[in-house]
């Protein structure tokens, strides 16, 4: 996996390559490939989505117990 991936730009390259399957414009010997790559994205994105959770429900859990002043 690229080392300067972010989610965004995974997410758009996600996009790209299903545009190039559903438009049937990937060479069919390529689509092994391609494939192999969404499904490198698709696993890369739920990670930074799942992080992102558990970091934002440690913020909220923290706001929550943090006592009034």
């Amino acid at each position: 996996m690229d080392q300067q991936l972010t989610y965004e730009s995974a997410y758009e390259e996600l996009m790209q390559i299903a545009q190039e399957i559903e438009n049937e414009t990937i060479s069919i010997d390529l689509l092994a490939e391609k494939v192999k790559r969404a499904s490198e994205l698709i696993a890369f994105c739920q990670s930074r989505l799942r992080s992102t959770e558990t970091e934002l429900n440690k913020i909220i859990s923290q706001m929550e117990n943090k006592p009034e002043e």
